[in-house]
């Protein structure tokens, strides 16, 4: 089994900061291939970034790069995610996730690779 808990979101104004934990407790051998994903209302869940290869190669949403940055610390069983520069269009619930399979042929952005989910955490963006 495998659980993951959010924390660190929070309403911040535009141009604002946070810091996304997830933290990972189980059967966290898996914690080599895990991703963020945000789902807004009215909206499919989508990747935000991703980590996979070992730990070597990070996957970014096209709208975050440059914004956004994803990191582990397995020592802690910890996933992170940076986000600067947030915008009002960054408004929506985020979630951790760990791949069900870790493997060469991972491919972050796909929501089915990923078996295990947290409960999502808000982040409102206010313009």
């Amino acid at each position: 089994q495998v659980q993951l808990v959010e924390s660190g979101g929070g309403s911040v104004q535009a141009g604002g900061s946070l810091r996304l934990s997830c933290a990972a407790s189980g059967s966290t051998y898996r914690s080599y291939c895990m991703g963020w994903f945000r789902q807004a209302p009215g909206k499919e869940r989508e990747a935000v970034a991703g980590v996979f290869n070992g730990g070597g190669s990070t996957y970014y949403e096209d709208s975050v790069k440059g914004r956004f940055t994803i990191s582990q610390d397995n020592a802690q069983n910890t996933l992170y995610l940076q986000m600067n520069s947030l915008k009002p269009e960054d408004t929506a619930k985020y979630y951790c996730a760990m791949a069900t399979y870790c493997n060469g042929g991972f491919t972050p952005q796909i929501v089915d690779n990923y078996g295990f989910w947290g409960q999502g955490i808000q982040v409102p963006v206010s313009s």
